[in-house]
């Protein structure tokens, strides 16, 4: 029993330390309160090669450059308005895990709403064309109901040979 515990225990280990894998220790700051500014900032911004994952928790690369440049800049003076200004600047608003709703991220916003209802809408329209009734087909003539019985009876027509693949006689 204890092997199972320690087993299974084991096997959420890296599930229990998953936050804490993506900041290295040589990027941690001296100073505890830049360092939980810049681990707050973190959080807010947008691993731009994970694309839904906060650089404070990505292992990509550009995540790391990223926590990196913000350090740098918390260090250097800037606010966190600041620090955010200059990575919108540089990368745009889709940057930020929660971009400002303005005319440019409009679709970054409504897109995938947009998107859902007009799949909606194909769906609907898919199921429910296929409930239209067709016209039905116009009453044979006597002329084509003749032929038709001497075709089920096994004739020929007049003019015909059954042998030949087209049909009719040369």
């Amino acid at each position: 029993m204890r092997a199972l515990l320690l087993a299974l225990a084991l096997m959420m280990a890296p599930i229990w330390a998953a936050p804490a894998w993506a900041v290295e220790p040589d990027e941690i700051l001296d100073d505890p309160v830049l360092e939980a500014r810049a681990r707050a900032l973190s959080q807010e911004i947008r691993c731009l090669v994970c694309q839904n994952e906060p650089i404070d928790s990505s292992n990509a690369d550009l995540a790391r450059d990223l926590r990196i440049l913000i350090r740098e800049r918390m260090v250097a003076g800037d606010s966190d308005d600041d620090v955010k200004a200059f990575l919108v600047a540089r990368y745009g608003d889709y940057v930020l895990l929660d971009p400002p709703l303005k005319l440019t991220t409009y679709a970054l916003w409504f897109g995938p709403v947009a998107i859902l209802l007009l799949g909606g809408f194909g769906v609907f329209r898919f199921f429910s064309g296929g409930r239209r009734s067709t016209p039905a087909p116009a009453p044979l003539s006597a002329k084509e109901r003749a032929r038709l019985d001497r075709l089920l009876d096994g004739e020929t027509e007049p003019g015909t040979d059954r042998d030949e693949p087209g049909g009719e006689s040369s």
